[in-house]
């Protein structure tokens, strides 16, 4: 066995010589070289970034079939033909590709490098209607459409279209107000004045007229807005009713007492060690939110009153097992929370909030009265682990998807309230919420046709890995499927809702940008096809999607890749090599039947299928794409389910796939990486090596937004923490474990790696090394260092598991 030793002895470069392949079948042999090169020569250029001009008529993408440094934006015209490169002085000329229209979509507002435009839709015509140096954004049509609503740095404006004329709407200012002279604060006071006056002619003559003056700038004072004075705290989330009487916005007071990490960067250009300016680590404090409401009739700011929010004051379940808290005085202290919106309906006349919690336990949607500040609910979504789900998300920086149909009266929202997220409806005048669409499987995302009469959905209803597009009436029902192709979809409707520009892939088969028209049993055209000829001289596997019983009943997905000299009708010849691969994130799909993000651990899997191995990816607990309950089944203990489905992974290599149980290696980044970890510290019987990449030994180390969803805070709750951090539990190394990790990652922190490698040397472990990227952070950049990455985890299992 291999003792531990000096870092500076562990950066050396494997001398790994090229990979051959076993499989006979195609034209080249793979390395580890030759995939881990940069993705253009390696694959080659693929389509991104998707939009439509506003006639229906161009599509617009960003690709790099030149291979250049960097994408470039292309085009096609919806007819066909060879996509053409737009020149850098005809991108200044296009429109945005976001905005405001208005109701009849003949005319776009948008922002554009810090000005507003104004687009006619029918002609192509733009207007530009500021040029100033100061940025303007967030235009909007007012309810009239007579009006321009923006935001000038942190005021709101509004702009009369017809002459240009501007109206500052807002004035909030920095700092405190000044303080003004309130004359004198007692009896005494005021006698003593009133007699300097009869005494001294001078004193009482400059009094008269330095009031005669004051009350002369009163009158000559132009009308403007309230001066609203902030102090320290920031402001966003600034909007104007449709019928201008009401301002919106969010103050922010900063977290007093919140450290902040630094990542030290060894290698510079000046010789010199700076530190990285990085994240707080979870449990820190947090920004406080309030939000405010500006009556500009009656002049007057107020405040959203917490209190009126059902369920505000709930604690977590966890914390009635946590000796040291008090539920009593708990009970006491509403909640830190985050108001979103307000979102009105296209009349006007209704507004509703998203209001989430901030320890991510519940969601609610409520109807606001702006004129008395009262909200009343629509609908709570509740998750004692935490909320999220496609179009509802798991960060409460974000409000979930949200909008208004038609009548005025019913406000749309997802939510996972059977388990799968759906699309829902609240009717804000009867109160009753009603599901449009139900199932065990989940709605990725919903968009209503401008007419107001269609959903335009994607939906995962054919099989967990696959992404199809469908028409379904505005009120529920019947759901048409419009796209047929096996793999995913992802789906920008034309303007005019005619044509789909999709972005496609297979399970072995990169993205790539077909056209058809927005109807059932339409055929797809392919408009790019750039892959390189090193990726087309090969052929690659298309994983299989399987599926294993847990431990514990549960049914888990996985993709299976199976040696070149292996079927699934060959007898048995003898046991072979397996290796697991984690994806990381947690929050995750791989198992799937698209093109994967991990193109270069795919490509690394046909490697090792070449050269004898089972290869497994396993999409186990808290990954996404199976609704609620796995997404939230490591709540409190990560490490738990997620490791027993690897577990039971390798269970069934060996039972249906002929896999030799002594030979086993897992690895991973990131999550994967934690993963790999805990495999190896808690169950080495199971695993005979393993590869942690960029990995977390100690999530009281990592970030409060994701961590704390899982895990809660951990001065609150020590036993999720100390359960799930792999440096609790390094006693149980046993087998060989090679750690890579870039050394300016200002995400999973370098200090994880090394502080797990002291734990480790202190509990005189063997047969580990640690492998140092210093120009690298979390997701590296530079082929070489890929390359040098790969041929250590390579040669770890060539040397372990053959």
């Amino acid at each position: 066995m291999n003792t531990c030793k000096p870092l500076a002895a562990l950066i050396l470069l494997l001398a790994t010589t090229a990979i051959f392949s076993q499989n006979t079948e195609n034209p080249i042999t793979l390395s580890v070289a030759k995939i881990m090169q940069d993705p253009l020569v390696s694959i080659g250029s693929l389509p991104s970034n998707i939009y439509w001009s506003d006639d229906s008529k161009t599509i617009y993408f960003n690709w790099n079939p030149e291979k250049a440094e960097s994408d470039s934006l292309y085009k096609v015209a919806i007819r066909g033909g060879q996509p053409e490169k737009v020149s850098v002085a005809k991108q200044q000329e296009l429109p945005a590709n976001s905005g405001d229209y208005d109701r009849n979509y003949k005319r776009k507002v948008y922002a554009k490098n810090g000005d507003l435009y104004l687009l006619t839709t029918v002609n192509g015509n733009i207007q530009r209607l500021t040029q100033t140096v100061e940025r303007e954004s967030n235009p909007q049509f007012s309810q009239d459409e007579k009006h321009i609503i923006y935001t000038r740095k942190r005021n709101i404006y509004v702009r009369r279209i017809s002459d240009g004329m501007v109206k500052q709407v807002t004035n909030f200012r920095s700092g405190q107000a000044p303080k003004k002279d309130n004359g004198p604060r007692n009896e005494n006071e005021k006698w003593l004045k009133k007699e300097e006056r009869k005494l001294i002619q001078v004193l009482r003559e400059r009094a008269d007229k330095s009031e005669l003056s004051k009350n002369r700038r009163e009158q000559n004072k132009p009308d403007g807005p309230k001066e609203i004075y902030l102090g320290s705290k920031r402001i966003d989330g600034q909007q104007l009713s449709p019928d201008q009487r009401f301002v919106t916005y969010r103050l922010i007071t900063s977290a007093s007492g919140a450290k902040r990490t630094n990542v030290p960067d060894y290698v510079r250009e000046d010789g010199f060690t700076e530190n990285l300016p990085a994240r707080a680590k979870v449990g820190s404090p947090i920004d406080k939110y309030e939000f405010a409401i500006y009556d500009t009739k009656r002049d007057t700011v107020y405040y959203l009153d917490e209190k009126q929010i059902p369920g505000i004051y709930d604690q977590p379940a966890f914390l009635a097992t946590e000796a040291d808290t008090s539920a009593e005085e708990a009970d006491k202290t509403p909640r830190s929370l985050v108001v979103y919106g307000p979102y009105w309906s296209d009349n006007g006349a209704n507004a509703v909030v998203v209001v989430r919690a901030w320890d991510n336990k519940d969601r609610w949607i409520m109807q606001l009265d702006p004129a008395e500040g009262k909200l009343s609910l629509l609908h709570r979504e509740h998750n004692e682990a935490w909320v999220g789900g496609p179009g509802i998300s798991g960060w409460v920086f974000f409000p979930g998807n949200i909008g208004w149909l038609p009548d005025n009266r019913r406000v749309w929202f997802q939510s996972e309230s059977t388990g799968y997220s759906h699309l829902y409806t609240a009717d804000v005048v009867s109160k009753k919420v009603s599901a449009l669409t139900s199932g065990n499987f989940e709605v990725i995302a919903a968009q209503l046709s401008r007419n107001g009469k269609t959903w335009f959905l994607t939906t995962s209803e054919v099989h967990p890995g696959e992404r199809h597009f469908y028409h379904m009436p505005a009120n529920g029902g019947k759901r048409t499927k419009i796209t047929t192709m096996e793999g995913n979809h992802q789906v920008t409707v034309s303007p005019d809702e005619k044509t789909l520009a999709i972005r496609y892939s297979s399970g072995n088969e990169p993205w790539q940008l077909f056209l058809m028209a927005n109807k059932a049993k339409a055929a797809a055209r392919q408009m790019t096809n750039e892959l390189s000829e090193q990726f087309r001289s090969y052929n690659w596997r298309k994983p299989e999607n399987v599926t294993f019983t847990a431990s514990d009943g549960a049914t888990v997905h996985a993709r299976l890749y199976r040696p070149s000299y292996r079927t699934d009708t060959d007898p048995p010849i003898g046991k072979g090599p397996a290796v697991i691969f984690v994806h990381g994130a947690g929050y995750l799909q791989n198992a799937h039947k698209w093109w994967s993000t991990y193109f270069r651990e795919y490509m690394f899997h046909n490697l090792l299928a070449d050269n004898g191995y089972t290869v497994l990816d396993i999409d186990y607990r808290a990954s996404a794409g199976y609704g609620r309950d796995w997404r939230t089944g490591i709540y409190r203990h990560m490490g738990g389910k997620d490791l027993s489905d690897h577990v039971d992974g390798a269970q069934y290599l060996i039972d249906q796939l002929n896999v030799d149980p002594a030979r086993i290696g897992i690895y991973g980044g990131s999550y994967g990486g934690f993963i790999t970890f805990m495999a190896l510290f808690t169950e080495p019987d199971v695993f005979a090596c393993g590869a942690a990449l960029r990995p977390v030994s100690d999530w009281a180390h990592y970030n409060h937004p994701y961590t704390a969803n899982i895990l809660n805070e951990p001065q609150l709750d020590t036993l999720a923490y100390q359960r799930s951090s792999p440096i609790y539990h390094a006693e149980g190394l046993t087998k060989p474990l090679l750690i890579c990790h870039g050394m300016i990652d200002t995400n999973v922190h370098f200090q994880d790696v090394v502080r797990l490698a002291q734990r480790l040397i202190e509990l005189g472990k063997e047969d580990w090394e640690v492998a140092l990227y210093p120009l690298e952070g979390h997701g590296f950049r530079e082929p070489s260092s890929w390359t040098d990455e790969y041929r250590r985890i390579f040669k770890l299992f060539e040397t372990h598991l053959k």
